[in-house]
């Protein structure tokens, strides 16, 4: 972390919206915002902003073809950006949101086609941290939240480990001290008739079909 990198320092117990104007405020300006999250630090942009998205990708060194994930503060949030959860859709988020589950819905036109890469569907959940969902709060919606490193290198836990960036003009960064690591979300989508994992991560695949099919 350089000394001239722009940090908000929050206390994730204390957190309120209001304590996160001036990342709201960078977002808005279409900057790029590093956050803390359940697992690893993440990247939030304004996901309507093809701008902001395509400046994200070039931080990253990530291909266009990537989908990023998404988070919300809540469930209104889910539906207001998705619609209405299904019977099934609804089941997994009462079992595991707040979590890292991330559940495939359709996505909605006003959402910047790259972030989806083309596929028109998003990955969302919520969050079981109270300073992203804080976040999306002051925001009032969902954001993006693809880890914040380089394509290819470690996801960090921790504002240390940013690097490179923490050191770009157009990254504020929020510090909430160390996040708990380990794997990102579960990736599913269970629009069909036979729901599909797309990515096993913090929550087996096991435990899904448990509670689908108990």
């Amino acid at each position: 972390m350089t000394a001239g990198a722009r940090i908000v320092g929050v206390d994730p117990e204390q957190c309120r919206p209001e304590d996160l104007a001036p990342a709201v405020a960078w977002l808005r300006d279409g900057g790029i915002v590093v956050f803390p999250t359940d697992t690893l630090y993440g990247l939030a942009v304004d996901i309507r902003s093809r701008v902001a998205v395509k400046r994200l990708f070039a931080l990253k060194g990530r291909s266009a073809r990537a989908a990023m994930p998404l988070i919300a503060a809540d469930i209104a949030q889910v539906v207001a950006c998705g619609g209405a959860l299904d019977a099934r859709e609804a089941r997994l988020a009462s079992a595991f949101w707040p979590g890292p589950l991330s559940i495939v819905r359709d996505a909605p036109p006003w959402v910047a086609p790259e972030v989806h890469g083309g596929r028109r569907t998003i990955a969302i959940r919520v969050p079981a941290h109270p300073v992203a969902r804080r976040l999306c709060e002051a925001w009032g919606g969902p954001l993006s939240a693809t880890s914040a490193n380089l394509s290819g290198a470690p996801g960090v836990d921790r504002v240390d480990a940013l690097g490179a960036i923490a050191e770009d003009p157009g990254v504020l960064v929020i510090d909430a001290g160390v996040t708990p690591g380990g794997l990102p979300s579960t990736l599913v989508d269970a629009r069909t008739s036979r729901p599909v994992l797309l990515r096993e991560g913090a929550i087996p695949w096991s435990r899904v079909l448990e509670f689908l099919y108990a």
